[in-house]
């Protein structure tokens, strides 16, 4: 349900001018200099905050979501945590899922997301698909707050299996080409299930600092050779960011050149990866600057929410924004971008933001300017979906 009219006064927008923004029929009709828009019934005062467009996540694992503490997880490495998972996994219910996915999902929403993907993973015992069942209950419930993608996690499951998590209304299809022995084969087969769907892949590629990544340029060449028409989206891509800059850039070519959007995840892959390496480790983060530069739809993303692949996480996509800044060395702007237009562009979204025309996926947060948003990630927040307010954080700090 949208507000049919509403009036934001006196809002900064990204650029630094103050504006006001009239809001119609879940839209952005107007856009004027603050004080100029005629008054209407439905007014809001955004005097003293920074209004751009929502942020999308792009990356999560609802299923896994809030389960640190419960799994028992050391430190590790990537094979560790996913040791450890799978341990835990075997007690997972579809209650358990979807009380701890809701949680999740109302953090990411008061920190400012309209829309998230989430993977759910095929999981272990008699029935494979109580965690997808949890999600797409949730992606019911919370409707009028933010729009949930769900892609289904993995592809080496039957595919009895996948067809069955398709049908019951999966969006997409994922999995991890690098966990495979024929990497090219597991690509194949997953675009090959997806076209009998008619939907996209979400595929978590290269997730490793070894010195031969291939899932990025499997999945560009076949998406180009089959004219795969249904979407295609990287994640990770950590082995991108290890390679010399000039074949760095081919890799990103190819993929731009396969209209693949590419996620970074910035937060669980610095954790998990470089371990083996105690002295200059290499960053687990993909070659954001090569992506940009080949014109690759670049999103950044959460990923992990304190579970055993990753004990940190706040849900919130201002944190991505800063460590893409600090690690992934973009510029504000850029990394604002990565976590609201272009994760909407990855997930196959409509423009949204304090702009003409625009859909009316907001987020104000007390700042006077970009770096406040970013650095201090200052916690008084307005989220808007499609015009309507669906949370406000009001914090109150005194000195004592």
């Amino acid at each position: 349900m949208t507000v049919t009219a509403l009036v934001l006064r006196g809002a900064r927008l990204p650029e630094g001018q103050v504006r006001d923004v009239l809001i119609e029929d879940g839209r952005v009709s107007a856009v004027a200099p603050a004080g100029q828009l005629p008054s209407i019934r439905e007014e809001m005062d955004l005097s003293g905050f920074i209004l751009l467009p929502a942020p999308a996540e792009p990356h999560a694992h609802l299923d896994k979501a809030l389960t640190w503490d419960l799994a028992g997880a050391p430190p590790c490495d990537l094979p560790g945590a996913v040791d450890a998972w799978h341990g835990y996994a075997e007690q997972v219910t579809e209650e358990d899922v979807l009380v701890r996915a809701r949680r999740a999902l109302d953090e990411l929403v008061a920190n400012g997301a309209t829309a998230v993907r989430t993977h759910a993973d095929v999981l272990p015992g008699p029935d494979p698909l109580r965690g997808l069942r949890a999600l797409l209950r949730l992606r019911e419930e919370l409707s009028e707050r933010v729009a949930l993608q769900i892609a289904v996690l993995h592809i080496e499951a039957p595919d009895e299996v996948l067809d069955e998590a398709l049908e019951l209304g999966a969006d997409l299809l994922g999995g991890c080409p690098h966990l495979s022995e024929d990497p090219q084969a597991a690509v194949s087969r997953a675009l090959t299930i997806a076209e009998r769907h008619g939907v996209g892949v979400d595929l978590h590629a290269d997730e490793h600092l070894r010195p031969d990544p291939k899932d990025l340029l499997l999945l560009a060449q076949a998406v180009r050779e089959r004219g795969f028409a249904h979407g295609a989206t990287a994640g990770h891509c950590v082995g991108l960011g290890g390679l010399d800059p000039a074949e760095a850039a081919r890799i990103a070519k190819e993929a731009a050149a396969s209209g693949i959007g590419v996620v970074a995840l910035p937060l669980t892959n610095l954790y998990l990866q470089g371990r083996d390496t105690p002295a200059r480790t290499p960053r687990g983060l993909t070659a954001v600057r090569a992506l940009l530069n080949a014109g690759v739809p670049l999103a950044g993303g959460g990923d992990n929410i304190r579970d055993p692949f990753n004990p940190v996480g706040r849900a919130d996509p201002l944190e991505t924004a800063g460590l893409l800044v600090t690690a992934g060395h973009l510029t504000l702007p850029e990394a604002v971008h990565a976590v609201t237009t272009g994760a909407r562009t990855v997930l196959g979204l409509p423009v949204a933001g304090p702009y003409e025309g625009a859909i009316a996926d907001l987020l104000a947060v007390r700042a006077d300017s970009l770096s406040g948003v970013v650095g201090a990630s200052y916690p008084d927040r307005i989220v808007f979906k499609g015009g309507r307010a669906v949370s406000r954080t009001t914090v109150i700090r005194e000195a004592l």
